[in-house]
């Protein structure tokens, strides 16, 4: 597992998905799925943490 960054380069809103898919070498496409079934079985708060973590990574 590499360093957290943001992917720019492979980035649908802020580049959280892509960064993490890159630092755990997972398909961005099974990370951005899996966000949104945290985020629909969460609710609020995981879309809350997922700006967060955008932020303090910019």
């Amino acid at each position: 597992m590499s360093a957290f960054r943001l992917d720019r380069a492979n980035a649908k809103m802020m580049g959280v998905c892509g960064g993490l898919a890159r630092a755990t070498g997972i398909d961005p496409l099974i990370v951005r799925i899996s966000a949104v079934i945290m985020l629909l079985a969460l609710g609020i708060e995981i879309a809350v943490l997922y700006f967060i973590i955008g932020w303090v990574a910019r």
